[in-house]
């Protein structure tokens, strides 16, 4: 009985050996299914998260790409409000350089007008010039010749000073004009003008030295005049003084013409009646003092002088040239200002 009960014992053992190794072997099955399960749950959430993670990726990629793109069609605006603007300053300044080439058509045609006014005004201040170097070099001529005639005068004025001072005669000769003075108080008497002895003993003195030197051969071609002028003081009326003036410039005239054969050749006689001349200027021309009053008694004067037959043609020479240089001063100045 022992015996049955064991071997029973050990039959169940064996049994549940069995089903414990088959459920041994389940749980290995299931477990390996579990882990290949597992497994392929882990390699799929694997692949999901990285297929997530690339289209998260190419997401942030896209999303970053289409910031750039807006960001570049930002700036693409930008650029096209740019450009319009600059096309619109362009448009602008191109009307102002078609404006300014306009204006610079029209200064340069205005231009060309002034060339041609210019051209014309320089033919005409060529022409001008030449003329105008013409009359200076008449004007040069002419000085030339007025200076040669200030010459001869000068020698005459000279040569009469040194006459008398040969002659040891004291006389008052013009440094300017070569007059000579005579003191009417010495040569008349008061209110006359019959000449006193001792009047006619200083023309014989003076006299014969003046005229003598006026009518050397070296001068007498350049006389024209001998002149006698009377003065009086400015006492008294105008007409009577204008008479005395006359009749005493007159009286040394006359005393003058009976002495001349005693120093003048015949020849230089005639020579002396066809230059000599008598003025009477009344009390014109008095003489002041230093005070600027008159002086009567030198105011009472002949005085003898000579005139060059170009004096007058020298101050008319004078006064060309000096109107001439006016005349020259202006249209330079007319000239620069235009």
């Amino acid at each position: 009985m022992k015996r049955r009960r064991k071997k029973k014992g050990n039959g169940s053992f064996n049994v549940w050996r069995s089903y414990s190794d088959m459920m041994c072997g389940l749980l290995l099955l299931f477990v390996l299914i579990m882990c290949v399960t597992l497994f392929q749950a882990q390699k799929t959430y694997d692949d999901s998260i990285k297929e997530r993670d690339e289209r998260i990726a190419a997401q942030a990629q896209v999303i970053s790409q289409q910031t750039t793109l807006d960001e570049q069609q930002g700036q693409i605006e930008d650029k096209d409000q740019l450009l319009a603007a600059q096309k619109a300053k362009l448009d602008e300044q191109q009307a102002k350089l078609d404006e300014q080439q306009s204006k610079l058509d029209e200064l340069a045609a205005a231009l060309a007008d002034k060339q041609i006014t210019l051209d014309e005004q320089s033919t005409q201040l060529a022409a001008q010039q030449s003329a105008l170097d013409e009359k200076n070099q008449q004007l040069l001529d002419q000085q030339t010749q007025i200076e040669n005639i200030i010459g001869v005068k000068a020698d005459v004025i000279s040569a009469l000073k040194e006459e008398f001072t040969a002659q040891n005669l004291n006389v008052d000769i013009d440094s300017k004009t070569g007059a000579l003075m005579l003191d009417s108080n010495v040569m008349f008497d008061y209110n006359k003008a019959e000449l006193t002895d001792e009047g006619m003993a200083v023309l014989d003195q003076v006299l014969p030295v003046y005229c003598q030197v006026l009518m050397k051969e070296e001068y007498k071609d350049y006389l024209a005049e001998i002149i006698i002028d009377g003065y009086t003081d400015t006492t008294g009326d105008y007409a009577y003084n204008l008479s005395l003036s006359q009749q005493r410039s007159l009286a040394v005239a006359q005393y003058l013409l009976s002495i001349e054969d005693d120093f003048l050749s015949s020849t230089q006689e005639e020579d002396l009646k066809q230059v000599l001349t008598v003025n009477g200027h009344s009390m014109s021309n008095p003489i002041l003092d230093a005070d600027g009053n008159v002086d009567m008694d030198a105011s009472r004067r002949v005085e003898v002088k000579f005139r060059l037959k170009d004096d007058e043609m020298i101050d008319e020479l004078n006064k060309i040239m000096s109107g001439t240089t006016d005349e020259t001063e202006t249209e330079t100045e007319t000239q620069a200002a235009e």
